[in-house]
């Protein structure tokens, strides 16, 4: 498939697409006779797993590393359990981050909607 297919796709701009293959994270690409990228039906997955990790807080070159390894199926099974491990620590803590701010906001919510219906009843007593 051509850059436009998997650009509409994936929902990945072409900018970003040439970025990935450049960096390495995009290796299955080939090039037709009019020197066009080719895509394979598999990239659409590898971009999709590629944009989920990457807003799980892996860095490219930790991407890439996930990809080389299922790429030759030589995946350190305990390294790999240690990375999952840090990402999910990570992953943990923002939702302790996120708790604490929904929190905050509902508390914060609630002292307004009181300080609204107080000025509400003392329009209506000043009527």
């Amino acid at each position: 498939m051509q850059i436009a297919e998997l650009e509409q796709r994936t929902g990945v701009n072409r900018h970003t697409l040439r970025y990935y293959e450049k960096a390495g994270l995009l290796q299955e690409v080939g090039r037709r006779g009019n020197n066009y990228r080719d895509y394979p039906e598999k990239a659409v997955e590898r971009v999709a797993m590629l944009r989920q990790l990457k807003a799980l807080g892996f860095s490219l070159r930790e991407i890439r590393e996930v990809l080389d390894a299922l790429r030759s199926d030589s995946i350190d099974c305990e390294q790999g359990a240690v990375l999952m491990a840090e990402k999910k620590a990570a992953v943990d803590e923002k939702i302790r981050e996120w708790k604490r701010v929904s929190a905050l906001l509902g508390r914060e919510q609630k002292r307004l909607e009181e300080s609204a219906a107080a000025l509400r009843q003392q329009g209506h007593r000043n009527r």
